[in-house]
């Protein structure tokens, strides 16, 4: 999916949401099959109860590779299920150097045809530029993180000069356009929100962590939002588990519609 064919789904459907399908299998509601198959009748009906409230799904692949030969299967369905007008996203953080990148690109944008894939920095150029390859794809790549264990690699720097972060996201410009490269930004990080916008003006941002995990909707698109949107603000524990029941796909329904109409609400205040 092109930039501008994102940019005009957000506008049309007045949402940035993107649903994580981290679906657990040790989670699923009683009533399903407790395998691989039950995880892909979650998906489905989540999918089903979800699409027209959100723009993008992110599938972290973890919870895919975790049920074995039969996860991949379940990864590949769950993608083949989306709906075509919705960007895809493969949460793989891979990142390795020259041709095994290439050959992670491919797996996850030829044989799975995801959108994109979240990518990790660390190894350098020759691990990120392969992925950049792919016409109409788009790498995603780790810049400033919300789990704890940030604050150990992240902000090293920011005393002397800048802080490592944002280095790596100075250093990929020299690699990618903001028609096919994003950046992954913590929600709870709103104090450096604001700062790297005003690096990358023009490039998209995936933001988890708002919601179950403490970031704030308002504090994150008040920082980010630009005319063309530029976020894609994800949600996966709160939605796909609003309810432990035969309801569950209803309520995540609605979970979906409520922060929807908030995004709404605050592209009509903001933008």
């Amino acid at each position: 999916m092109d930039k501008k064919t994102l940019i005009q789904n957000i506008k049309v459907r007045r949402s940035f949401l993107c649903v994580g399908l981290d679906s657990d299998l040790d989670k699923l509601p009683p009533h399903l099959d407790s395998s691989p198959n039950g995880v892909l009748q979650f998906n489905k009906e989540i999918i089903d109860a979800t699409a027209q409230y959100c723009v993008a799904y992110k599938l972290n692949t973890a919870f895919y590779e975790a049920l074995g030969m039969y996860g991949w299967d379940v990864l590949a369905k769950t993608i083949e299920y989306i709906p075509k007008t919705h960007f895809i996203i493969a949460d793989a953080k891979r990142g390795d150097i020259g041709n095994t990148s290439t050959m992670y690109a491919k797996a996850f944008f030829q044989s799975l045809n995801a959108d994109a894939v979240t990518v990790a920095p660390y190894m350098g150029e020759d691990s990120v530029k392969p992925f950049l390859a792919f016409k109409d794809k788009w790498t995603i790549l780790l810049a400033l993180t919300s789990n704890e264990g940030s604050k150990d690699f992240q902000y090293i720097g920011k005393d002397q000069d800048i802080p490592l972060y944002k280095k790596v996201i100075l250093k990929s410009l020299e690699w990618g356009t903001d028609e096919n490269l994003m950046f992954v930004l913590g929600a709870t990080r709103v104090e450096q929100l604001k700062e790297v916008r005003s690096l990358v003006p023009h490039h998209f941002f995936l933001i988890p962590g708002v919601g179950a995990q403490g970031g704030s909707l308002k504090e994150v698109v008040t920082r980010t939002i630009t005319k063309d949107i530029g976020i894609l603000v994800n949600s996966s524990r709160e939605i796909i588990y609003a309810s432990n029941g035969i309801d569950f796909a209803e309520r995540a329904g609605m979970k979906a519609k409520e922060i929807s109409l908030s995004m709404a609400q605050l592209m009509d205040q903001l933008h």
